[in-house]
């Protein structure tokens, strides 16, 4: 995973994603910053887009203003921190859309101070990584079904200074915002790492990003040191049209088709942690995101049989 050195300048590559026509996205997280220009952006293109984000106005007001310009978008309202709420969306999802030929993992957030879900997970890992990681698995049938799918999910640089907490993976012990946010990046990878190895041989490709720090909402409803760090640095961030560069490459440019388990940065290929990286990680991670969600045999069929017949084909 090197850095190119003669790849064109992002904005050389991204003047327009291509023509989508005929074609239906799913962008998670697209009531506002980058999700939300992903959303607009893929729309222009011609693209059916179904956008899911938290029960609020935002998320049907950016759907109602698109389909005004005469796209076709789809609102589904969902709090993805909850595991019960990603299943009850992967339904609707799955009922609207049987082939489904982008997925945009983008839904995120920054705690500072720790939080549970309902079903007790800490909330950080729950909304970053485990609503990924089991709302992918659950798209997996209407992925398949495209004859080129792409999985694009939303990580961050933070993941450099990632730790799995094999021990103590909730945070119950010495919680600590960036703590659980880096976790949660490095979770991004490591699942995006071992999606593609397992899906190696299908017309489903999976790759990562790290956006750059984009001048969003993000983290503003927090409070203490790391709230205030945000909010300081925030004027030297990008915008959020220049943050979504990034995600609207690796969703529609056809220079990346075909390419998999690659992470990006600028438009360009990047260089991810070692841990990112090792393959033993991966699989472990693997495992414990699966005990987490509680996935269940059905839920992992599509997977295990992809998995089954591509080892064959090996």
């Amino acid at each position: 995973m090197q850095t190119s050195e003669t790849a064109p300048s992002a904005a050389a590559r991204i003047t327009a994603p291509a023509d989508l026509r005929g074609r239906t996205v799913l962008v998670t997280g697209a009531s506002s910053g980058i999700g939300r220009e992903t959303a607009r952006a893929l729309a222009r293109a011609g693209a059916t887009v179904l956008t899911v984000s938290r029960p609020s106005g935002e998320g049907e007001a950016l759907a109602a203003q698109l389909r005004q310009t005469g796209a076709e978008v789809h609102f589904f309202p969902a709090d993805l921190s909850s595991l019960a709420e990603v299943r009850r969306v992967a339904r609707a999802l799955r009922a609207r859309a049987p082939r489904l030929d982008v997925l945009v993992n983008n839904a995120g957030a920054f705690f500072s101070e720790r939080q549970t879900t309902a079903e007790g997970l800490e909330r950080t890992l729950a909304l970053n990584h485990l609503s990924v990681f089991l709302l992918t698995h659950l798209l997996l049938e209407p992925l398949l079904a495209s004859p080129a799918a792409r999985v694009v999910t939303v990580s961050s640089q933070a993941e450099r200074l990632g730790r799995v907490h094999w021990d103590d993976p909730m945070l119950r012990r010495g919680y600590n915002g960036w703590k659980a946010y880096s976790q949660s990046k490095l979770g991004n990878l490591l699942f995006s790492y071992e999606l593609a190895r397992r899906l190696a041989g299908t017309a489903v490709s999976v790759n990562a990003l790290h956006p750059g720090g984009v001048a969003t909402g993000f983290g503003s409803g927090n409070r203490g040191v790391g709230a205030l760090l945000l909010k300081l640095a925030r004027p030297l961030f990008k915008s959020p049209e220049e943050g979504a560069k990034t995600v609207i490459y690796l969703a529609a440019s056809p220079e990346v088709a075909g390419i998999s388990g690659r992470y990006f940065a600028d438009c360009r290929p990047a260089s991810s942690s070692w841990r990112s990286r090792d393959p033993e990680l991966q699989a472990r991670f693997w495992r414990l995101s699966e005990a987490l969600v509680g996935l269940g045999d059905e839920e992992a069929a599509a997977l295990r049989r992809v998995s089954q017949a591509a080892g064959a084909a090996r």
